[in-house]
């Protein structure tokens, strides 16, 4: 066999590979979220979840490295995706923690926004509303003409 076709051989094995370690990643996945649609503990919930973005991640590097052809290219190239990668993570980290940390001084220091926040307003029922405000309409009409026939009468 020559070089170019043992070379073939080898990228064949090479998606082979890549191709049953991604199913094995995505058959695990389902497993994890149907056995999650169980789970009524919120903590096993979220573990459940953390794991399933793990194994979402090593799929994304396996594309990344094998079908976009990064795993041959040079360091640079890699760095140009992993570096705004880590940045856009950091900066939805960092705006989450911003507006948490806004919501909390909030709550702490404006007193009026506390106030407004804890109110709990009492509705009634649409109909309910309605009813009571016509029994006291039709009472006053009711009133109003017993007091008519009351001073017809004593004319």
């Amino acid at each position: 066999m020559s070089d170019n076709t043992h070379d073939h051989h080898d990228v064949i094995a090479e998606i082979k590979k890549v191709t049953i370690i991604l199913s094995v990643l995505t058959i695990v996945e389902l497993i994890l979220g149907f056995w999650m649609i169980d789970i009524t503990s919120e903590g096993l919930r979220l573990g459940i979840k953390g794991v399933i973005v793990i194994l979402m991640m090593a799929k994304a590097f396996y594309i990344v490295a094998y079908f976009m052809h990064l795993k041959h290219e040079l360091k640079n190239l890699i760095m140009t995706i992993i570096v705004p990668l880590a940045l856009f993570i950091w900066f939805i980290i960092a705006f989450i923690s911003d507006g948490n940390s806004f919501k909390n001084l909030r709550n702490n220091y404006d007193r009026r926004f506390k106030e407004q926040s804890t109110i709990q307003v009492k509705q009634e029922e649409h109909g309910a509303k309605h009813e009571a405000a016509g029994s006291a309409h039709g009472e006053k009409a009711t009133e109003t003409k017993k007091e008519e026939h009351a001073a017809g009468e004593h004319h």
